[in-house]
């Protein structure tokens, strides 16, 4: 033995080990020893109460490593990780964390990599960006997964001291399919940890992971008639690579064969719960120009093929690889970018990170008129969502809501028609609201927004956006199916419907858009199954002629059970707030507004509107005033109030709002909303 070698970090119940002279060029071309079956009865569906006898495998830097190096451990986790899997790459933090808690109570943890598409240098540049001590063993032909009955990542496998599996499945339950929770509520791996270590038995021994299905070496059937170079790499360029490629949001990217195979059941699991392609609008309803999915012949190819073992067939079959503009999507380079803040934002490694709001002034003179527009996040990987919105100076008018652009991933640059416009009112400033979703390794990102804009003389119609809302909702504990309405009564005339796009946070179930007109009703949008980790925006194919008289309703359903996977917390009762674990409902409609038709300058002062003035200001006052004062500071009001509505109520700039300010305010409402009819 060698006293020079000592162990690397993450083996730290060992005292020493043997370190083996060659290092071979390629694990790939390793193969697994198995001294013994790893099995004392090789049937791995039946996985607690197993004896795994040994494993030998390579790690990343091409060493040999054994079991039995941890025959000084009481415990030995065994964690099943992936390179690109995001819920791998937000528990591997936790993997360590884990180790640092348990490491002087003789517990140890050992990394497998068994994927066919992770690369050994992948491998190490995961282990790098996350830090990870353990070593990382690779898993050549996963054979290893196939005898332990591992099936995802990332999925852990507690071994006794006789190395025996007392806990199968889940790390915990804070981050899974579609949602992320400030805190774990079930810590599964450390409380089997604990009840071992203790000399009890395991209470809960098995909690089936969530994750990425292993991408396990398949088995082709060289003679199916579907194949990749066939069918399926042109089904992935139609509906998968605009996101599935290198430098886009997705995890991975769906451009070749060899990387492709590994993920052959992944995807057939997330085309199958309709997962993927993301569209949730219910076909039924509407024909929408930024439709996405696959028809039922389509699905059947993906399942087929993937039955058949994933087959490459022929290469020469492949269509074209596809070209993407790099940089601004827009018809031509934009007039003006613009950044969200001077310097990157710092994204943390993990948790819930509530929106974050940037004020940026642009310093406009005049009225400027967009008419595209495009955000382009610094770091995709991070940016779940970014939306542009003006706050008009205190003296400036901006009909319906301050909305200019979005940035959703999937959804391209905002390109209006010839003619139309957005107008940002002369000394605006523009708002980002980010909202980030860690991914495991800290992170920066500085999104920008570029425009383009037009000549006032080549408009003839101005796109604004209305919104039909609630805030006065309760949602009670433990409830599903709970109802939230709105309807957008105050429709311009001349408008023209363009889009519609619905937004609730995690606890929102369904949303339905009904038109209603002369005693009859139309369902013109239905989202059966409403996902917060995908904001469309749903673009009729034909704009639609809205008439005096016409009113859309809007009809939400809010799920705050247990039942509910992604509820942050099923025992509170809910209002409107602007965090995720907080609740909003919300219609946002895109409409067209003809430039040139009269408008009313007058405000009226008939008693009803006088009194209408005042009772919106003392329901304003009365709901932020904490300290009874009869005004409003900018520590009373909420995030979102304080950035966008506080500044043109203050009038006096003395940083408080006076009943009076509260007054005027609602008088330049009324104003505004009477120009629109």
């Amino acid at each position: 033995m060698d006293a020079g070698n000592v162990s690397p970090p993450g083996w730290r119940c060992l005292r020493a080990w043997v370190l083996l002279p060659v290092v071979l060029l390629s694990i790939v071309l390793a193969d697994v020893l198995f001294t013994k079956s790893l099995f004392a009865a090789p049937l791995p569906h039946l996985r607690i109460g197993r004896q795994v006898d040994a494993i030998r495998l390579q790690d990343y830097h091409g060493r040999w490593r054994e079991l039995s190096e941890f025959k000084h451990c009481e415990i030995v986790v065994v964690a099943f990780l992936g390179t690109e899997c995001p819920l791998a790459k937000l528990y591997a933090s936790r993997l360590t964390e884990i180790e640092n808690e348990f490491q002087d109570r003789s517990v140890a943890i050992l990394g497998i990599n068994s994927n066919a598409q992770d690369s050994i240098t992948e491998i190490a540049a995961f282990a790098r960006r996350h830090e990870i001590q353990f070593p990382i063993l690779k898993d050549v032909a996963n054979r290893v997964a196939d005898q332990l009955g591992a099936k995802r990542t990332p999925e852990v496998f507690v071994l006794d001291k006789q190395r025996r599996v007392r806990y199968w499945g889940r790390i915990d339950d804070q981050y899974g399919i579609g949602y992320a929770r400030e805190q774990p509520q079930q810590e599964d791996l450390r409380r089997a940890l604990s009840d071992l270590l203790a000399g009890r038995d395991v209470a809960h021994p098995q909690c089936e992971s969530v994750g990425c299905h292993i991408g396990r070496i398949r088995q082709p059937n060289n003679e199916s008639s579907v194949t990749y170079s066939r069918q399926i790499a042109r089904l992935f360029q139609q509906h998968c690579v605009e996101c599935h490629r290198p430098g886009e949001i997705a995890p991975f990217a769906l451009t070749e064969y060899d990387e492709v195979v590994g993920w052959a059941e992944t995807i057939a699991e997330v085309v199958r719960d309709r997962r993927m392609p993301p569209w949730h609008a219910n076909s039924r309803f509407g024909q929408f120009a930024n439709a996405r999915g696959m028809s039922e012949d389509e699905k059947q190819l993906i399942y087929e093929w993937v039955e058949q073992g994933a087959p490459q067939g022929d290469p020469s079959q492949l269509p074209r690889p596809q070209r993407f503009v790099d940089g601004w999507q827009l018809s031509r380079q934009p007039d003006r970018v613009i950044a969200m803040q001077d310097k990157p934002f710092n994204v943390p490694a993990e948790g819930v990170i509530p929106y974050k709001y940037f004020v940026v002034d642009p310093g406009f003179e005049e009225d400027k008129w967009v008419t595209a527009a495009e955000v382009i996040p610094g770091n995709r990987s991070v940016v779940h969502h970014a939306i542009v919105f003006i706050r008009p100076p205190q003296s400036g008018t901006l009909k319906g809501f301050g909305w200019l652009t979005a940035f959703v991933p999937g959804q391209g640059a905002m390109q209006l028609e010839s003619g139309q416009a957005r107008r940002i009112p002369a000394g605006s400033k523009l708002i980002f609201q980010m909202h980030y979703t860690p991914v495991g390794t800290e992170q920066e990102d500085q999104t920008r927004v570029g425009v383009v804009f037009t000549d006032v003389e080549k408009i003839s119609q101005e796109v604004i956006t209305l919104v039909a809302v609630n805030r006065r909702f309760e949602l009670q504990p433990f409830v599903d199916g709970q109802v939230v309405e709105s309807t957008l009564q105050r429709i311009p005339g001349g408008a023209t419907l363009l889009a519609m796009s619905p937004h609730m946070h995690l606890r929102g179930k369904s949303f339905r858009f009904v038109l209603h007109r002369d005693q009859q009703q139309e369902t013109i949008l239905d989202i059966p199954n409403y996902d917060f980790n995908w904001q469309h925006v749903y673009k009729l194919r034909e704009p639609r002629k809205l008439v005096d008289g016409e009113q859309i309703q809007c009809i939400a359903h809010f799920d705050n059970s247990e039942d509910n996977l992604v509820n942050p917390d099923p025992s509170a009762m809910v209002h409107w707030g602007d965090q995720t674990w907080e609740e909003m409902m919300i219609a946002f409609f895109e409409v067209a507004i003809p430039l040139d038709r009269p408008r009313a300058d007058r405000v009226e002062n008939s008693q009803q509107e006088t009194a209408s003035r005042e009772r919106r200001a003392r329901k304003l006052i009365q709901r932020f005033d904490r300290n009874g004062d009869g005004q409003l500071s900018r520590g009373e009001v909420s995030e979102s109030f304080s950035i966008f509505g506080f500044e043109k109520l203050d009038a006096n700039d003395d940083a408080l709002i006076s009943r009076e300010e509260a007054i005027a305010g609602a008088a330049a409402t009324q104003k505004n909303n009477r120009s629109e009819k």
